[in-house]
């Protein structure tokens, strides 16, 4: 079954790894998209730290020069109509998605984002920045894996948001805390999506969602794309614990908030979940679990596509 993947950090590893985003030894790639049944692949400009918009700048020069590379073979996603060119069949798609919106220093550059093409983006990723606070705490350098963040949002990151929503990017709150998810949600009418996030119920870690923002996130509409690392997943088979998560976002959330957010090439490889080549073989566990075609379907594609098409138009 053809389906919509939220998240990977291939892009960024390509380019710091040389390695070729057609047939290099990437979780995922051109080549092995292509076996795998995705029609669209949303990929992530991911930077941290001093530098980072220097960095940004380099690796959306590197998506504008892989689009030329492999335009013929690759479809970028700038619309609904992009999309359902895609998922009808026309072809392979690329979303492009900014994870870390640490680098910007005025609302001024959404628009440049925009004029990327990029269509959707987060706030923060693992570390303090001036817009917000993430969802991992830390002493001495370590994670706190248990203890959940609830800052809020900071003055700029919440014209941020406002800005993302005006240009219809979609805003992603994996990463962040607990407090900035609340900020966002509050009274919100506009979908958001977690690209790439599981559930706290099933695996007990601040990277993972609780219940109340589970609920909140179907309330506005939004999804919740389920990460393949195993940190977040929890131990045992890697296709039954995203079974696990996918079955408990359904019973708090409704069967509308399910979507696939991999995180392939931002996490170690696991066992059965190698690489996007092993998407069919899990989608057919799922179906095999108990998840209903129609339900599927929505996994799948439907969720994410709905999504996009009243947020980017």
């Amino acid at each position: 079954m053809k389906y919509i993947d939220l998240h990977c950090d291939t892009l960024t590893k390509s380019l710091d790894e040389k390695l070729s985003l057609k047939d290099g030894g990437l979780q995922i790639n051109l080549n092995k998209l292509k076996k795998s049944g995705c029609a669209a692949q949303c990929l992530a400009i991911f930077t941290e730290g001093e530098g980072a918009d220097g960095r940004f700048k380099a690796y959306a020069a590197y998506f504008e020069e892989c689009m030329r590379r492999y335009g013929k073979e690759l479809t970028f996603i700038k619309s609904y109509s992009d999309l359902k060119y895609c998922l009808d069949g026309g072809g392979k798609g690329v979303i492009l998605t900014v994870e870390n919106l640490g680098f910007i220093r005025s609302t001024d550059e959404i628009d440049g984002l925009y004029s990327l093409g990029v269509k959707m983006a987060s706030p923060v990723w693992n570390y303090e920045n001036a817009l917000a606070f993430p969802n991992l705490l830390f002493k001495n350098g370590l994670p706190l894996f248990e203890e959940r963040e609830e800052r809020g949002l900071k003055k700029f990151g919440r014209e941020v948001i406002e800005k993302l929503d005006e240009k219809g990017i979609i805003v992603d709150i994996s990463h962040l805390s607990d407090g900035g998810a609340e900020d966002i949600l509050k009274n919100r009418k506009t979908p958001i999506v977690a690209s790439h996030s599981n559930c706290v119920a099933v695996c007990n870690v601040a990277r993972n969602l609780t219940d109340g923002l589970i609920k909140k996130i179907a309330d506005c509409g939004g999804v919740v794309g389920v990460n393949f690392c195993k940190d977040f997943l929890g131990s045992g088979n890697s296709f039954g614990r995203v079974l696990d998560n996918i079955k408990h976002l359904i019973n708090i959330g409704g069967e509308d908030i399910i979507a696939f957010g991999s995180d392939f090439d931002g996490i170690p490889e696991c066992e059965d979940l190698e690489s996007c080549e092993k998407m069919p073989a899990l989608i057919s566990f799922l179906e095999k679990g108990g998840i209903q075609s129609a339900t599927l379907e929505k996994l799948c594609y439907k969720n994410f596509a709905r999504v996009f098409k009243e947020v980017c138009g």
